[in-house]
């Protein structure tokens, strides 16, 4: 669905606009279909329950649409952050587990380059996702998360070496 979503939108419409980006960023988090499930279940309430104040919220050069956009990422990050590091979760799984459970998921991107994303360390998966696949800047990527910009450019770079190392590419300097 490619609706405009303003302060005018429905729940409904702004769940079918980004119900998937939340999963991608819940599942690339917590590894676990039923667990980003229950994340993006977490995050859409915690939009319901925060709904008048993101309405009213005074929004300087970016639209309403956008600040929502980067809302709901900073919630799904935090509600997987506390889902991951509860001791609940950590009793019931690896990180084996949530690599082969990611591995095994439906989706288009079965390539090396996925499988190799996802055996990132969480820090360096999510900078990648934001910067790649959602297109944030860094500089917004470390506005949404909370990380100073350099920590994310620091994340993005060591994320790119481990893949090279991965994949044998030396590094091409200019």
């Amino acid at each position: 669905m490619s609706c405009v979503i303003n302060k005018n939108s429905s729940v409904e419409d702004v769940f079918d606009k980004f119900a998937d980006m939340v999963y991608r960023i819940a599942l690339l988090r917590t590894g676990r279909k039923n667990d980003a499930e229950d994340v993006v279940q977490e995050v859409f309430m915690r939009y319901i329950d925060n709904k008048e104040k993101i309405e009213s919220a005074k929004i300087e050069n970016i639209t309403h649409e956008e600040y929502i956009k980067a809302w709901l990422i900073k919630v799904t990050i935090n509600c997987s952050k506390s889902l991951v590091t509860s001791s609940w979760f950590k009793k019931t799984v690896t990180d084996d587990d949530i690599i082969s459970s990611v591995a095994s998921e439906d989706t288009a991107e079965k390539s090396e380059v996925y499988y190799a994303v996802q055996a990132l360390p969480m820090k360096y998966r999510t900078a990648i996702h934001l910067y790649y696949y959602e297109g944030y800047s860094t500089q917004e990527i470390a506005s949404i998360t909370g990380e100073k910009e350099t920590t994310i450019r620091s994340h993005l770079h060591r994320a790119r070496e481990l893949l090279r190392k991965e994949f044998g590419i030396k590094d091409v300097q200019g």
